[in-house]
């Protein structure tokens, strides 16, 4: 099933930008975010994200298949 996925413009103190799906609990006050798309998989989104920002990695919540520590 196709999720939307969002990418946070704020670093992380690593220098990675968390990438989000509309539906995660973390993302619910993210003001300052890109919109990447409809994906299938947090994968797709994290190249998406990776085409804005040069460090990106998936949210331990709604991507923990894409989160890496």
């Amino acid at each position: 099933m196709k999720q939307l996925y969002y990418a946070n413009n704020n670093e992380q103190p690593n220098g990675d930008h968390e990438v989000h799906v509309s539906t995660c609990y973390y993302f619910a006050g993210m003001h300052n975010r890109i919109y990447l798309g409809e994906f299938e998989t947090c994968q797709e989104a994290i190249r998406e994200a990776k085409k804005h920002h040069q460090k990106a990695n998936g949210c331990l919540t709604c991507c923990s298949t894409c989160h890496t520590s």
